[in-house]
């Protein structure tokens, strides 16, 4: 598929719909070794002055090792049709599971980012801060109790747009 490239001032959508409900795939790595993952957490904005989004990696999540390792990272936005190839993104694991050949997903490399051909809508972003989430930061007990049982709290990667492509 041809990408048109626009400009991050320029994007429109829903960010709450398209994570929240449509989801993304997070991918880190480059041509010969990369991973993804389903995300439905993040947001998009200005910070430091810069268009950016934030996503978010569990410790467990094989993605996590390809997102401190690099320094640039692509979500991708789909439409219904992919939902197959989303559900199994984020329930299998690249540790075991040959995430590079999934149905429906053809992967591409653009500016040090893995993308996918068939996203309707791809930021590719440079990290610009990474840190984990503190149980200490919590200021609603009810969070941590409800999303972190375990205390396998997430890693925030907040990267500044850099290209946006629209499908």
């Amino acid at each position: 598929m041809a990408f048109r490239l626009l400009e991050p001032a320029d994007l429109g959508g829903n960010f709450f719909r398209l994570f929240g409900e449509d989801w993304a795939l997070l991918s880190a790595g480059g041509p010969d070794d990369y991973n993804m993952m389903t995300v439905s957490w993040g947001q998009t904005g200005v910070l430091w002055n810069r268009p950016v989004a934030t996503v978010y990696a569990r410790p467990q999540r094989y993605t996590k090792r390809f997102l401190d390792a690099g320094d640039v990272f692509a979500l991708s936005f789909f439409g219904e049709e992919s939902r197959a190839a989303l559900k199994f993104c984020g329930s299998a694991s690249g540790r075991t599971s040959d995430k590079k050949h999934v149905p429906g997903l053809t992967p591409a490399f653009r500016d040090g980012a893995v993308v996918f051909e068939e996203a309707r809508l791809v930021l590719i972003c440079r990290t610009l801060y990474r840190a984990p989430l503190l149980a200490e930061g919590f200021t609603d007990p009810a969070v941590p109790a409800a999303c972190y049982p375990a205390g396998d709290y997430h890693t925030a990667y907040t990267g500044e747009i850099v290209k946006v492509l629209a499908g």
